[in-house]
């Protein structure tokens, strides 16, 4: 068949074989290094969202393989693939894009990461609720696909396209994720982003962050946000390199970001796009990190 790949074994216990319309089509074979392996499969099955038309909420039962359509998305994040450019052995690449759309507007992925989130921290003896964080903004250089109504020019840093400001607890796992143009202010970001964090994460009362985030927000997140905002400033009398008490999570939570080729530029036309491509990055390391080192039992 054209675009379907021979590299297809049977038998598969996603939902879209179970109970979908996937039966016809095997289970793909691992090939690639995004691929899951099967210790993080047995992690990942349990915790995906239960599909719409499952639930009664209407829609065709899929036709392709979840773990197949997993990899597909994991595999463009890591090696930072046009959509258009999907190997033939993943589901047509429509069909992928269309995936990571719905999960995106439905905030099925944010969903997805939270419980992967908690897996990771509860295996590391964490309570799942957090009670501090750190704050950093990333500046990347957008593709020429970003349109003017959402890149800007940040001065600071040289770079014309989009900032990442990111909040990530202190094992250095994301708690919240806005994308602005790279001219916006890490304070003015920041209220909005804090926001959401405090909302979703109630125990939350303290966040370290840098000399970027003085002035008012000091006093607008104790007033509005019953949340200390710690700010962890670089001494003037410090040459070189530093590693600086608590903003190094968030800086390797940075690094760990870079790695996934999708963002080490801004590919995506639309902001909550490219928050979407953050999560999934993410995802990618604690399933790895859960697989590895506290394999789920079948």
């Amino acid at each position: 068949m054209g675009g379907q790949s021979s590299s297809f074994t049977p038998g598969c216990d996603c939902l879209a074989h179970r109970f979908g319309n996937a039966a016809d089509n095997g289970a793909r074979r691992p090939r690639y290094p995004s691929d899951m392996t099967d210790a993080e499969w047995k992690v990942v099955r349990p915790l995906l969202p239960v599909p719409g038309w499952m639930r009664g909420r209407g829609g065709q039962p899929e036709a392709y393989c979840h773990r197949a359509i997993l990899d597909a998305v994991r595999y463009l994040v890591d090696n930072g693939i046009k959509w258009r450019a999907m190997p033939a052995d993943f589901p047509p690449w429509d069909r992928v894009y269309a995936f990571f759309r719905r999960w995106r507007d439905r905030g099925l992925i944010g969903e997805f990461h939270g419980r992967l989130r908690d897996r990771v921290r509860t295996r590391a003896g964490r309570d799942i609720e957090p009670t501090a964080a750190v704050i950093d903004s990333q500046s990347v250089t957008a593709d020429a696909v970003v349109g003017s109504d959402s890149r800007g020019f940040d001065g600071g840093k040289l770079i014309n396209g989009r900032k990442r400001h990111i909040v990530v607890d202190s094992l250095g796992l994301l708690l919240g994720v806005m994308v602005t143009a790279a001219d916006v202010g890490d304070r003015t970001a920041a209220k909005v982003l804090l926001q959401r964090v405090t909302e979703a994460h109630h125990r939350l009362v303290l966040v370290w962050a840098d000399g970027g985030y003085t002035g008012s927000l000091v006093k607008h997140c104790l007033a509005a946000l019953a949340l200390v905002l710690q700010i962890v400033k670089r001494s003037d009398d410090q040459k070189g390199f530093v590693v600086l008490p608590k903003r190094w999570i968030v800086e390797r939570t940075n690094a760990w970001l870079m790695r996934t080729r999708r963002l080490a530029r801004d590919y995506e036309r639309r902001t909550n796009s490219a928050e979407a491509i953050v999560y999934w990055s993410m995802t990618l390391l604690m399933t790895r990190r859960l697989a590895r080192q506290h394999p789920s039992p079948a």
